[in-house]
């Protein structure tokens, strides 16, 4: 039967469509989980506090079940374009010339599709031994639950991940035939046409060829590891999902060092399958959730306009206020990218009405939003604890100098150029009004935020909660917060459920694909040669720490936050160790360094974000990447201050 364009195309659509909904009721009940491990939490820390009962098995549930809700919600990810990639190249190619878009798209499709179906192939003999023989995990006479269900949700969410990777190959078919009219698929009288975009479909299969040519030449452990990285970052620019470049480089890599395909699927299938399984990792989930209830509740809007009522008549004033509502905020949320979101919302217009530039009010938000990723409690300073194996709590005892140092230097910044550089933040001298506050009515603003900041912060520095206790209790917190103030309906709970499982699962897919990552590095002995080599160059600690800089504000400049993280510390930790240097202290000047690169074009996370959430579509994202600058030069002088002061960073410990 051959099928003409206009049924290849109806059907690629409705298969696209009934793949989402699927996907989508999937990932709706593993968000619906992630909220009950929330009140599983709670009820133990009310239970052992209060009752002296604690409920059993607490963390071996919520360990499984993270393994569980990842694999359950990535198809869904992918499905809504949340799987992390990189847009530059395959963005313009999709606005350019749709066809080598395309064809590019569907190789990495083909290649996702090959990696989740690897992982169940290698999770379906440890789901038949957990049936058969009755596996459980926990303790006997305390706590056991069957194992076989995990091991069902891994590998059926496996499958329904390639089922979600083959719509999304469908779809680049329908685009391929769409622009090149195809005759074997097409009606017998459509007119060919030469579709646009050849040179880079050509460009793109020289470059696999090159690779395959690369892998399968007779190379040494360390030249196959050194070739893997080189390609991953190739394919990680050219748009292939972060994870699964990770992924199928480093299967090759372990495959070829070891000479052994069967070694490399079991690294997969553990990898897929241990990675994650940590009772640490239920942070994720809680503190995304405890952010966006705390956005949904609008006590980022509440911050800023009592900073603003504060400081309306320092020149710069609402200037200064973004920043000190920024750090509040980060406080209780920990997330660089829901900071931007609410007050690109809230203090751009506040500005721009009262006469600031518009180009230094994006700049200011744009920047200072950076603090949710320093000021604990930190996401990124959890997944660097997990890589590094440090303490989550010493590493947020850490930040609170550098963090309260680097919203210092903002704030001074930003008086400094409202005194010496008037025109460059202020349009008009008209003095700022804020109306309608008063001593009273800031304290009720602020009790709410100063209550969860207790609660989290205090309850971690006190030892009463784990990081993940104090995860859940401030989600829990947050939410008795927004209900009572009556922000959070039915609906919008929802739509907060379903965000907080596609931010966790983009998160910690990645971790999963750096745990086969480090192993590659590992039998390729890359991080051993490359500190020998450090070392006998004579650099030192304070020479590595500048190249390191360097080499991660230009990955910034292409990757996120994390997957910058998750490439480069596997290799940087043994050297930093190697050189005597403390890990706490060089995980708070990686984060910093990291997150210069959110402001750094041409990809710029939190720029992007600010572009989508503000309402003048006249702005350009050169505007705010030029808003943004002096706040790079200053996070770059506070990483070199942290860099040969490293007591700043250790005045708790």
């Amino acid at each position: 039967m051959v099928l003409t364009e206009r049924q290849l195309r109806h059907g690629a659509d409705r298969i696209e469509a009934g793949v989402a909904a699927l996907t989508g009721a999937v990932s709706g009940a593993a968000s619906v989980w992630i909220f009950c491990l929330m009140i599983l939490i709670c009820a133990d820390i009310f239970g052992r506090s209060v009752l002296n009962a604690p409920v059993q098995g607490v963390a071996e549930i919520v360990a499984n079940s993270i393994v569980a809700i990842v694999f359950l919600q990535a198809a869904h990810a992918l499905m809504t374009g949340r799987m992390t990639r990189t847009d530059i190249l395959i963005g313009a190619l999709e606005d350019k010339r749709p066809f080598a878009a395309a064809a590019i798209r569907l190789v990495f499709h083909a290649a996702g599709l090959a990696v989740f179906a690897l992982i169940a192939q290698g999770t379906w003999p440890k789901l038949v031994d957990a049936w058969v023989e009755n596996e459980f995990f926990g303790a006997q006479g305390v706590f056991t639950a069957p194992v076989w269900p995990i091991k069902a949700c891994l590998f059926g969410g496996s499958l329904l991940t390639c089922l979600a990777f083959a719509a999304k190959a469908l779809l680049d078919v329908k685009v391929l035939v769409g622009e090149g009219r195809v005759a074997p698929l097409t009606v017998r009288h459509t007119v060919l046409q030469t579709p646009k975009g050849w040179p880079f479909v050509i460009g793109f299969a020289v470059l696999l060829v090159l690779g395959y040519a690369v892998f399968a030449a007779d190379l040494g452990r360390i030249q196959i590891g050194f070739a893997a990285i080189a390609f991953m970052l190739v394919l990680i620019f050219s748009g292939a999902h972060i994870a699964v470049a990770l992924i199928v480089l480093s299967f090759l890599g372990i495959w070829l060092i070891r000479d052994n395909p069967t070694v490399a699927v079991r690294s997969l299938a553990l990898a897929a399958d241990g990675a994650i399984n940590r009772y640490l990792f239920g942070v994720v989930p809680l503190f995304v959730l405890m952010g966006l209830v705390v956005d949904a509740a609008d006590i980022g809007r509440d911050a800023f306009r009592v900073a603003a009522w504060l400081l309306q008549r320092v020149r710069g004033g609402l200037g200064m206020a973004t920043v000190a509502a920024n750090a509040v905020f980060a406080s209780i949320t920990g997330i660089s990218i829901a900071s931007a979101a609410v007050f690109a919302r809230v203090a751009v217009p506040q500005m721009v009405a009262n006469g600031y530039n518009n180009r230094f009010a994006l700049g200011v938000v744009a920047g200072s939003s950076v603090l949710g990723m320093l000021i604990p409690p930190s996401l990124l300073l959890i997944i660097y604890g997990v890589l590094a194996e440090q303490s989550v709590g010493a590493l947020f005892l850490a930040a609170i100098v550098p963090g309260v140092l680097l919203a210092t230097v903002f704030g001074l910044g930003i008086y400094g150029m409202a005194r010496l550089r008037p025109r460059m933040v202020m349009q008009s001298d008209r003095p700022t009004v804020i109306e309608g506050e008063s001593w009273g009515s800031a304290a009720a603003k602020l009790a709410p935020i100063g209550a969860l900041v207790l609660i989290v912060l205090g309850g971690i520095y006190s030892g009463v909660f784990t990081p993940t206790e104090a995860g859940a209790a401030g989600a829990a917190a947050a939410i008795l917060v927004a209900l009572a103030r009556r922000k959070l309906n039915w609906r919008r709970f929802w739509r907060v459920l379903v965000e907080t499982g596609l931010v966790s699962v983009s998160i910690l897919m990645l971790i999963v694909a750096a745990s086969m990552y480090s192993r590659m590095l590992t039998l390729s002995t890359i991080p051993q040669e490359v500190t020998g080599m450090f070392t006998e160059a004579g650099l030192g600690l304070y020479g590595f720490l500048l190249v390191y800089v360097a080499i991660v504000i230009v990955m910034g400049m292409i990757l996120d936050s994390t997957s910058i993280m998750l490439i480069l510390l596997p290799l940087a930790l043994p050297i930093v160790t190697g050189l005597g240097g403390d890990l706490i202290w060089f995980g708070i000047v990686t984060v910093i360094a990291v997150e210069i690169g959110l402001l750094t074009p041409p990809f710029g996370l939190t720029v992007y974000v600010v572009k989508a959430t503000i309402a003048d579509r006249s702005t350009t994202l050169g505007d705010i990447f030029a808003g943004t600058f002096p706040f790079v030069v200053m996070m770059t002088l506070v990483t070199l201050i942290l860099i040969f002061v490293p007591s700043l960073s250790l005045v708790f410990r």
